[in-house]
This record gives structure tokens, C-alpha cells and sequence, in this order.
């Protein structure tokens, strides 16, 4: 991979200007990573280009927060910073996060965010629902009106201490409600093998949204299938001298011109290899295979049971 200033090109999330493959810091937790070597890929990331860094206050308590903060600032001027609201980081239980619906509670994240990054404003804050899986699911007093939230997003806004917002985890009638709040971005699982979305993708390029996928390759979690598996995949990546992971992540950039790439690894050598993706070119053909790998009747998102035991899985 050849250091660029742009890898993969560069796309808009709301105002901002950023380069397509960015960078989701959310593994660099302390439990598995050391601060050094945290700054140190953090470093090498920007090193590349990447000025898009995707993180939340809710990940480690702050410290990932803190680590991008020792790691990189003062920030660069170019550098765009997106968070996200709508859970609190607790301990014990299958994972380590719980609900935090509430105005307030959005509130109180940003705010978090915006004394563990020591910035005035984040340029980006998604509003993280609980609508539909993967993830948590609202109970009793969490479950909240998203005209609630979005007031409470809004006025951030209006103060300054956010710049724009976006939203995570909705399906397309609540990303339409949402839309006259000013959304700029989308965050939903999506990726080759997992195209149950595809229908709020469609509207967000007909809206000019920025579509930023997560779980871009799969997940470890049972039945959620791993796009580096899959064998026409590893034909390709063989084909194209790639790796299965810069093809399926080639395949997202390809795909649509909207999507921005927020894959997140703990290895310099792995942000490296995703890094490199900017350097695959999938020919017609190549993607005419690709897009016919896709089954809805493995894709644990795209039916009611399915939803259930990932939920199952995670909780």
C-alpha cells in the first residue's frame, strides 16, 4: 500500500471532505491492547491518510477516547472525528454496554466525548437506536421517542458542540422520520454477505447520505457468515493478488460511491492490509460474482428468527 493523502478516494460526511477508508478505533480497548502500541497505530493510520476516526465515549469507559487524544493532538485540521450516543459502558455481562436512550444521556455522552477528546465540538455524533439488531434492545424507561432524541440532538447541535448528525441501527421508516433533523450519515450493518439493508442503502444515495457500514466482513458471532470464507471471495482475492478481506472491502467501495470504510483492527500490519485496499480494482466482471454470492437465506439479519437468535447470542 502506497501512503496517499486520500485512500480510496475521498466522499463527504455532511460538510467534512474525508478520505473513503477510515479507521474505527473501538478495538483499541486496554483489556487487549497497550497504550503504546494503541498511539502507535493510531499514528500510522493518519500516516496513510485516514482522517476519518469513527470512536465513542462508551468504549472502555473513555480510554479509547483518551488514547486517540494522547495519540494524536492537537488534532489536524482536516482530521474528522465521529462518535456516537446511545449507550453507557458497564461491566460484566455478555458485553460490556447497556442502554442510554434518554436526552440526557445523549447528552452526558457528548459531553463525555468532548472532555476525553479535550475538543469544543465533534464533527459528527451518530444517534445509536435500539430499532433493530445487531445489538441491544430498549426496555422500560429506554425505550424513547426518536423525536425526543432528535430535539435533544438538535439542540447540540445549535450549541455548537456537535457539527452535524447522523444515525445507527434504523430501519428505513425511522431514518425517513428522522431526515428533517439534518441527518449526514448512516450506520448499519451491511456488508457482501449480509444485504438486508440494501433498501435504506438505495436511499441514502438518492439523499446524498454517507453510508458507513459496520461488520463490513462478518462478525465472530455464531451463523453471522465471515466474507473471507466465503469461496468465491478467495477465488477472486487469488485472481487479483488481494487478500479476501480487500475484496470484500473493495466490493463496499465499488459498490456504491457514498460508502465510507471504518473497518477497525488492533495490528498495524492489519490496518496496513486495509489500507491496501484502495490499491484493488474489481473489474466488471469480478463484481458481477460478488454481487451473486449474496443469500438471504444465510444472512442472520434478513428474517425475524434469524434477528432472534443473534439476540440471543449477544445479550
Amino acid at each position: 500500500m502506497t501512503e496517499t493523502a486520500h485512500p480510496g478516494g475521498q466522499a463527504r460526511i455532511g460538510e467534512f471532505e474525508v478520505a473513503r477508508i477510515g479507521y474505527g478505533a473501538m478495538q483499541l480497548e486496554p483489556e487487549s491492547t497497550s497504550t503504546s502500541d494503541a498511539v502507535a497505530l493510531l499514528r500510522r493510520a493518519v500516516e496513510f491518510g485516514v482522517n476519518h476516526l469513527d470512536t465513542a465515549s462508551f468504549y472502555s469507559d473513555g480510554e479509547v477516547n483518551n488514547r486517540i487524544r494522547q495519540a494524536l493532538a492537537p488534532f489536524r485540521d482536516d482530521l474528522v472525528i465521529v462518535s456516537k450516543v446511545g449507550a453507557r459502558s458497564v461491566s460484566g455481562g455478555p458485553i460490556p454496554l447497556a442502554a442510554a436512550q434518554k436526552p440526557a444521556e445523549l447528552r452526558a455522552a457528548v459531553e463525555a466525548d468532548l472532555a476525553q477528546l479535550d475538543v469544543d465540538r465533534i464533527h459528527v455524533v451518530n444517534l445509536r437506536r435500539l430499532d433493530q439488531s445487531p445489538g441491544l434492545k430498549a426496555e422500560g424507561d429506554q425505550i424513547v421517542g426518536l423525536d425526543d432524541q432528535l430535539a435533544e440532538m438538535i439542540a447540540l447541535r445549535d450549541e455548537g458542540k456537535i457539527g452535524a448528525i447522523g444515525i445507527s441501527s434504523v430501519p428505513l421508516d425511522v431514518l425517513r422520520r428522522a431526515l428533517p433533523a439534518g441527518i449526514v450519515c448512516v450506520q448499519n450493518a451491511y456488508g457482501l454477505l449480509n444485504r438486508s439493508q440494501e433498501a435504506i442503502l438505495d436511499f441514502c444515495v438518492a439523499e446524498d447520505i454517507a453510508w458507513v457500514p459496520y461488520f463490513p466482513l462478518g462478525s465472530s458471532f455464531p451463523g453471522f457468515p465471515k466474507v473471507a470464507d466465503d469461496p468465491v471471495v478467495r477465488t477472486i482475492a487469488a485472481e487479483n493478488h488481494a487478500t479476501p478481506a480487500q475484496i470484500g472491502l473493495a466490493w463496499l467501495l465499488a459498490h456504491t460511491s457514498n460508502t465510507l470504510l471504518i473497518a477497525g483492527t488492533r495490528s498495524i500490519a492489519h490496518l496496513e492490509e486495509n489500507m491496501g485496499t484502495a490499491d484493488v480494482v474489481l473489474d466488471d466482471d469480478a463484481i458481477a460474482r460478488l454481487d451473486a454470492v449474496y443469500d438471504p437465506a444465510t444472512d442472520p439479519l434478513a428474517n425475524a428468527d434469524g434477528v432472534e437468535a443473534f439476540l440471543d447470542e449477544v445479550r
